[in-house]
């Protein structure tokens, strides 16, 4: 009680001593300056919750900056993905199958090598009762007999230029695995690059005007123009995707507006800013975080929680997981529970669908098609090609910022305002409340048992 008595009386708190003072001050001021000090104490309670409540929900501000418009904007990542080639399906089919093979295990082998998802004449050809199974049905190792249909680079892309200057499109175009199978990425971060690349400069600034990109492009293919951490997968946008026909000429207009981010937002928590950058990466289907990437993620956890195993064209599974036939009955099974998202409120409806619990990327871009044009340019003496043009429609005049507004610094001025204004405390003062209960209380008590034993 001492103790306590002499702190009170000694605090650099505000109002302490006319607590405990019986000398100078009498009950009723004694008992006034409580009731100050306990106010005092609520408000800088209530003030410090509202000021971390402020830093947990309401740290980041995301804005639209228009003020400087000397930006280098970065090129869209372009994805080639074939979805359909009859002639390669047909010669992989009299290699494997002989020549005199049923035309019915074409569509098979059709279906594995362009999986989506479902396997309908794979099923029916290859499963139920035995008399009715097709003796040369493919039933597993499916990864294999993809890679012996889908084209490679070469046979895929012919010419390509940017900003009519022309590059070597098989250089550029890396190949990477994705959900919908093995596809080509220009200006990807998601891809592997070989030793001593240099990376095509896809810049466009007001020093050299919007970007054109045009390619030749040799097969029947999806073209996805999407960020450069994203993938493609079964639930990209349609408005990202454009599907090649053959004897067309394909000009598209793009709108690009980047998001730029505060130096200090890779110090706030994931949770507060609400997004990841693309090296908090998490997942084991590509080695950068995007929001497509982790959608991907989501339906290789559901496709084994559902059925033990992975699509064959799963990005970075281990040929040991993927499925066999009886894998691909289950998948086709539970089609729309892996290829339909859902919000997390629809489970309680009973509503099909994967929920996937994806943070967007902090460097997503705005992607936004402004005007397509298609020309026939048929001819019959020459093989089968389709020419894409992608350009930027104009140099953006605006971006997206997410600044930081409330830091962890913010967070401590505004709890030392906080007690500085109601009780007059600092860091010290609670150093000092440590010290009068602790080390001064132990050396007054054993400065105590000293001399009473020398009295004694």
């Amino acid at each position: 009680m001492g103790i306590f008595q002499e702190y009170m009386l000694q605090s650099s708190l505000h109002g302490a001593k006319y607590v405990v003072d019986k000398e100078k001050y009498s009950f009723y001021e004694r008992i006034f300056w409580t009731v100050c000090i306990i106010l005092s104490w609520v408000g800088s309670v209530f003030l410090i919750l509202a000021s971390l409540d402020a830093f947990n929900n309401n740290a980041i501000s995301f804005v639209v900056e228009s003020s400087y418009r000397d930006w280098d904007t970065d090129f869209p990542a372009v994805f080639l993905c074939e979805n359909k080639n009859m002639d390669r399906v047909q010669e992989a089919a009299d290699r494997i199958f002989g020549e005199d093979h049923d035309f019915t295990l074409e569509e098979v082998l059709s279906e594995i090598a362009y999986f989506r998802g479902e396997s309908y004449h794979t099923i029916h050809e290859c499963t139920g009762e035995v008399e009715n199974i097709n003796l040369k049905c493919i039933l597993g190792n499916y990864s294999h007999y993809a890679g012996l249909v889908r084209s490679s680079c070469e046979n895929s892309l012919a010419e390509c230029t940017w900003n009519d200057v022309q590059f070597e499109c098989c250089k550029h175009f890396i190949p990477l695995s994705t959900e919908i199978g093995e596809c080509f990425a220009l200006n990807s971060e998601q891809t592997i690059k070989p030793k001593n690349y240099t990376r095509l400069n896809m810049m466009s600034n007001r020093y050299v005007g919007p970007g054109v990109l045009k390619i030749k492009i040799l097969t029947e293919s999806f073209l996805y123009t999407i960020g450069t951490y994203e993938v493609p997968n079964l639930v990209t946008p349609k408005t990202d995707i454009l599907q090649i026909d053959q004897f067309i000429n394909y000009k598209r207009h793009l709108s690009v507006k980047n998001v730029e981010n505060d130096i200090e937002a890779r110090d706030v928590s994931i949770e507060q800013r609400k997004c990841r950058f693309p090296d908090e990466n998490y997942l084991d289907v590509h080695k950068y975080y995007s929001f497509s990437a982790c959608s991907a993620q989501c339906r290789k956890d559901e496709q084994m929680r559902y059925c033990g195993c992975n699509s064959h064209v799963m990005p970075n599974t281990n040929v040991s997981q993927h499925c066999d036939i009886d894998g691909l009955v289950c998948l086709n099974e539970h089609y729309e529970d892996l290829s339909i998202v859902i919000a997390p409120w629809s489970r309680n409806r009973k509503k099909r669908g994967v929920v996937c619990d994806c943070m967007p990327s902090c460097n997503e871009i705005d992607l936004v098609m402004v005007h397509e044009v298609r020309d026939n340019i048929f001819d019959p003496n020459v093989d089968p090609y389709s020419i894409i043009e992608l350009s930027l429609a104009f140099l953006p005049t605006e971006r997206f910022k997410r600044n930081v507004v409330r830091g962890k610094l913010d967070l401590v001025v505004s709890i030392g305002g906080s007690t500085g204004l109601f009780v007059g405390a600092s860091l010290l003062s609670f150093v000092e409340i440590v010290y009068y209960f602790t080390i001064r209380a132990g050396i007054f008590s054993c400065l105590t048992n000293f001399f009473k034993k020398k009295i004694n």
